[in-house]
């Protein structure tokens, strides 16, 4: 049943980034009524809710785009940076709405921040003691029990990742129609963007959780014996 999961998952996760690539596209040749760029859109989201300690910069790639709160930056990707679309000005926005959350205390945020150091060292690690606990399980259990611990932390993570994204994206979308960048069919365009990102975040947390679920049932299922 586990191995029917992830294939369903498998295929899922393929179609949901196929559909996320496609809209990219497609929004990306669709103009605003205005002439900004994503980068101009960042920086007048920013100032507008009176965040002045948080730069707009530029890095290389294809949705590479992130919010980095240890250094206060808006990273765009280069075809969001300096390109006038539905597609970028939705992009921007949406790493924009970090920007607030961090700025207002954004609980969800704040405990995916303090989550991040511990994921990386788990995340370094998680896939070799879990290999070795597979083999030693019916001699030294415990170290299949730490590798499921150290797994289940970056199961919670992805987890804890679902609302920031979608609040963010809530932010960007009200923003952008308060503030007359989209109206109308452009709007729904821009929303059409976010939620399909959205879901490859879903996508990433349930296979998280049909993996951390594989390794409980391997455990359980030496215990049996």
């Amino acid at each position: 049943m586990i191995y029917i999961i992830f294939i369903a998952i498998s295929i899922i996760s393929y179609l949901v980034q196929r559909s996320l690539q496609n809209k990219i596209s497609i929004y990306s040749q669709e103009p605003l009524d205005m002439p900004l760029t994503g980068r101009d859109v960042a920086a007048r989201m920013l100032y507008e809710n009176g965040i002045t300690n948080v730069n707009v910069t530029s890095v290389q790639g294809q949705l590479t785009d992130h919010y980095n709160p240890a250094n206060g930056t808006v990273n765009l990707s280069d075809v969001v940076f300096s390109v006038n679309s539905v597609a970028s000005a939705a992009v921007a926005a949406h790493e924009c709405g970090h920007a607030l959350q961090h700025a207002q205390g954004y609980a969800p945020l704040k405990l995916r921040t303090k989550l991040v150091p511990v994921v990386s060292f788990a995340s370094q690690w998680v896939t070799w003691i879990l290999l070795a606990g597979i083999l030693l399980i019916e001699t030294f259990p415990i170290v299949m029990e730490v590798g499921i611990g150290l797994f289940a932390l970056t199961t919670l993570f992805s987890l804890v990742t679902l609302p920031v994204e979608v609040d963010a994206s809530r932010r960007a979308i009200a923003w952008l129609e308060s503030s007359g960048i989209t109206s109308g069919i452009k709007t729904e365009h821009a929303k059409d963007a976010l939620h399909a990102a959205a879901y490859t975040y879903v996508v990433a947390a349930l296979s998280s959780l049909a993996t951390l679920m594989y390794y409980v049932i391997i455990l359980l299922g030496r215990r049996r014996d």
